[in-house]
């Protein structure tokens, strides 16, 4: 880590007749847009689509006298000073060339509520991470609250930050969930403490590589002025700690699934540990809660209450409160949520598992496993996945657009665990491969959706693609 006060590069930034470009609408689009113009800037909002949706959402801007162009997210407007943009924009396209050519700094929206933040606002605890990022944000929220804080969990989860930060809701700390993309274009930002949980390949399309993809991911630890929170199982976490130039005084602190070191938090005989935020860590250690105090006790949720508690105790939460949160918080649907149970067989759904890391996650909590895996990989390969989990499937039912790379891997790595291949994309496909899980299942097995890919070759969205293993696993219950 380096050593040294680090000056924010943020600070006043005078909106007053300055000519900005948001670029994009949607959830974090649409609040920059009038926070901007509510400061006195000429605002401009361009959007690459022309929907319904985006047409509605210009009109409201419209009303307030915001200049909005649909259909047109290429072109840097005349005149722009300052872009801010919605973070899933992906830094080459021609808009952000041109900003660069004519030195036009680019924001997100994430930079834009860091800078307008005011002088008493709430400092921001940071987690960010390839999985697991909403799980923690809300287990850290839960204790926060439990501690009888003032807080939310904002960000990237889906709560515009920007309506946190400019709210008349006043608030202790922000539990803030920040993705790739917002870090990307957040150069400023500087969190209390944060914590990157984990780092797998993942929106490297975006990135355009493993290491830029990392070196987004690293910016949140940069100005952190109490704890740099890593994952001990996860070197390339810990080089993103020993990179990242923070305020004199800030630690590194680990979590561990292990037996915690002095400095980290782990786990011993079933009890939460804190070995890092205690007087003398060298030979003290604090209980912060049991394993059964988690829903559900998967070994990655286990690691992500770890990581939320120690940014809490950062925080200098007690104890008590990291136990209490941990007990009242219940995870979002779709992220190993036990649907049903059928003649002696578990139905898990987790369908949130989008990429092979979080899919390697969620097979590491059960056997036997009959799989249900399958739909946009992504650019993703499942050698290495399925050769880790092979010996805990009894059986697998592929679907979607890409079932035939994991086809492929299980036949290399798993040739004996006997799979259907599901070769339909219509609404009784899910039913189908429930029903085909269900034959291969024995008593005692786990039926388990965790995908490993993307959604929209055969869904909406995860949450849809889980309803309907959810409904499938019902209607063969009745």
């Amino acid at each position: 880590m380096g050593s040294g006060q680090v000056t924010s590069t943020s600070g006043p930034f005078d909106f007053q007749g300055k000519h900005v470009t948001v670029a994009g609408l949607g959830v974090s689009g649409v609040p920059a847009a009038k926070a901007l113009h509510a400061r006195g800037a000429v605002v401009t909002v361009v959007n690459d689509g022309d929907d319904a949706r985006a047409r509605e959402q210009a009109a409201e801007l419209e009303a307030l006298g915001i200049t909005v162009r649909l259909g047109d997210g290429s072109s840097l407007p005349e005149g722009t000073e300052l872009v801010v943009t919605a973070p899933g924009w992906q830094p080459g396209k021609p808009l952000f060339r041109a900003a660069e050519q004519a030195g036009v700094p680019v924001w997100g929206d994430v930079e834009l509520a860091w800078r307008l933040r005011g002088p008493d606002a709430a400092p921001w605890l940071a987690v960010t991470g390839t999985n697991g990022k909403t799980t923690t944000v809300q287990m850290l929220a839960s204790i926060l609250k439990a501690a009888g804080l003032r807080t939310a969990a904002v960000g990237n989860i889906g709560v515009s930050l920007l309506d946190a930060v400019l709210g008349e809701q006043e608030y202790d700390v922000l539990a803030v969930e920040l993705s790739s993309y917002q870090l990307h274009w957040a150069p400023s930002l500087r969190a209390h403490s944060a914590v990157v949980l984990n780092l797998a390949p993942d929106h490297l399309d975006w990135h355009g590589s493993m290491e830029a993809y990392a070196r987004d991911k690293g910016r949140i630890y940069e100005g952190n002025k109490v704890a740099c929170v890593y994952n001990v199982a996860d070197r390339a976490t810990e080089d993103l700690v020993r990179e990242a130039d923070v305020e004199e005084g800030c630690r590194a602190v680990g979590f561990t699934l292990g037996t915690p070191g002095p400095s980290q938090l782990g786990v011993v005989d079933g009890i939460l540990v804190d070995r890092a935020f205690v007087e003398n860590r060298q030979k003290n250690a604090q209980e912060l809660a049991e394993v059964s105090d988690i829903h559900p006790p998967a070994p990655h949720n286990i690691a992500n209450a770890l990581a939320a508690a120690a940014l809490a105790r950062a925080f200098g939460v007690p104890a008590t409160a990291v136990r209490d949160g941990l007990r009242a918080f219940r995870p979002d649907a779709h992220r190993i949520a036990h649907v049903a149970d059928l003649d002696g067989v578990a139905y898990v759904d987790d369908s949130k598992a989008t990429n092979t890391h979080a899919a390697e996650a969620s097979l590491a909590a059960y056997e036997p496993i009959v799989w249900i895996a399958g739909g946009l990989a992504k650019g993703a390969t499942f050698d290495e996945l399925v050769a880790k989990s092979a010996k805990r499937l009894r059986g697998a039912v592929l679907i979607g657009a890409d079932r035939a790379l994991i086809r492929d891997a299980l036949a290399r790595h798993a040739p004996e665990v006997p799979v259907v291949d599901l070769d339909r994309t219509d609404t009784g496909a899910m039913l189908q491969a429930v029903t085909e899980a269900k034959r291969l299942a024995r008593p005692g097995d786990t039926v388990l959706l965790a995908p490993a890919c993307a959604s929209m070759d055969m869904f909406t969205n995860y949450n849809q693609r889980g309803d309907a293993f959810a409904a499938a696993v019902r209607e063969l219950g009745a």
